[in-house]
């Protein structure tokens, strides 16, 4: 599985991952996922909202145990964010039935689309429509960046678009969800274990920063004539570095766009994405406040008008502590538990129905990079892990 799912969308430069919502290379992981379904005699289904379903048993019957992640990818990202999920859940399903289990519950595997926002700006978009936390009427609204909408981009890869939207009667199907993902972060390595249990996901936002200028000659335009969006934006990087250190929490600028982006022109328009994290919402609200005000004080120095705009925000979700405690005590009970940073679909999922995630250890901690990996020896203690989880929650 993983050797014909690791060329698509790579790219030959970087080594990394393109795989962007509603296009060829998303097309070619969908069918690469229906082909695992069908190889395995699962039922696969699209939803509403462009999400696959790999199904065993009945899906009508309820009280259904659903596993699976995302194929999608951040521009250049890594080969096991999302699709290790994936392919461990065929797994775990490929070794349940050399247990000869019998199942008391139906199974489905999940794909989840669009998970990471790369082309459209906003994460989960799948699960967020499912969920009924994304608008239809938002959805439309999304744009990537060159002008085309969600629903054209549906459209064009063969969707329609206007079905999207809440779909509660197929989540009330749904008893438990449990995501398995790959670290991001080093705890499990630091701990020196393979496998590990999530308890919750930290808040989490995107935040646009629009600085305007004005544009000028680059060797014409005294330094003092100049009214620089550049130098504003510069500094409010700066800031979110020393405002996330005083708190230890996490803020990034990892996405710029400039106007007119010429070598010898002073912009008129910079704007960079803000994404910040932190372990508590008052610790969030604190630093996103403190990078903006650094910003506005800049801007106001600099001649530039400053426009900030919350794209995405997610409150903090503890995983259903039944849910987790039951998977904990499947596993024998010393599996530790830990929190992220990262925002996934069964955080998204959470709201509707009871979601846990296992982690398998990241040996660098490196991720949404081309240097992502995990050992065979962890994949391996992922899938058996995943495996005792589907049993004891659909077998019992």
């Amino acid at each position: 599985m993983w050797r014909d799912l690791r060329t698509i969308g790579r790219n030959a430069d970087t080594g990394g991952y393109r795989r962007y919502a509603w296009t060829a290379a998303d097309a070619d992981c969908r069918a690469w996922f229906q082909a695992q379904a069908e190889a395995r005699g699962l039922a696969c289904e699209l939803d509403r909202n462009g999400n696959q379903w790999a199904w065993l048993g009945d899906p009508s019957a309820g009280d259904a145990v659903v596993t699976g992640s995302h194929l999608d990818s951040v521009p250049d990202g890594g080969a096991f964010d999302g699709p290790l999920g994936v392919v461990s859940s065929f797994a775990a399903l490929d070794e349940l039935r050399r247990r000869r289990v019998e199942f008391t519950r139906p199974v489905a595997v999940t794909n989840f689309g669009d998970e990471e926002g790369a082309r459209f700006g906003l994460a989960c978009v799948g699960s967020r429509l499912a969920a009924g936390q994304l608008t239809r009427e938002k959805a439309y609204e999304l744009k990537d960046a060159d002008g085309i909408s969600l629903p054209q981009a549906m459209e064009a890869a063969g969707y329609d678009p206007a079905a999207i939207g809440p779909d509660p009667e197929r989540l009330a199907r749904i008893g438990a969800f449990v995501e398995l993902h790959v670290e991001q972060g080093r705890a499990l390595d630091l701990s020196g274990d393979a496998v590990g249990i999530a308890s919750a996901i930290w808040p989490h936002g995107r935040w646009r920063f629009d600085f305007a200028g004005e544009a000028n000659h680059a060797g014409t335009t005294r330094l003092v004539d100049r009214r620089d969006p550049m130098l504003t934006y510069a500094e409010t990087v700066l800031a979110a570095r020393r405002e996330a250190e005083l708190a230890g929490a996490l803020a990034t600028f990892g996405k710029i766009s400039v106007e007119p982006n010429g070598v010898n022109a002073v912009p008129s328009l910079v704007r960079g994405w803000l994404d910040s994290r932190a372990a508590d919402q008052a610790t969030l609200d604190t630093v996103v406040a403190a990078v903006e005000q650094a910003a506005r004080e800049r801007a106001e120095r600099d001649g530039v008008h400053l426009e900030v705009v919350r794209e995405s925000f997610t409150p903090v979700i503890e995983f259903e502590h039944a849910l987790r405690d039951e998977l904990n005590k499947i596993l024998g009970g010393a599996v530790p538990v830990l929190g992220t940073g990262a925002g996934h679909d069964a955080g998204i999922l959470s709201t509707s129905v009871p979601t846990a995630m296992l982690f398998v250890r990241n040996p660098t901690g490196v991720s949404h990079s081309p240097a992502e990996s995990a050992d065979e020896d962890d994949c391996v203690a992922g899938v058996m892990a995943l495996a005792d989880v589907l049993e004891g929650l659909a077998c019992r």
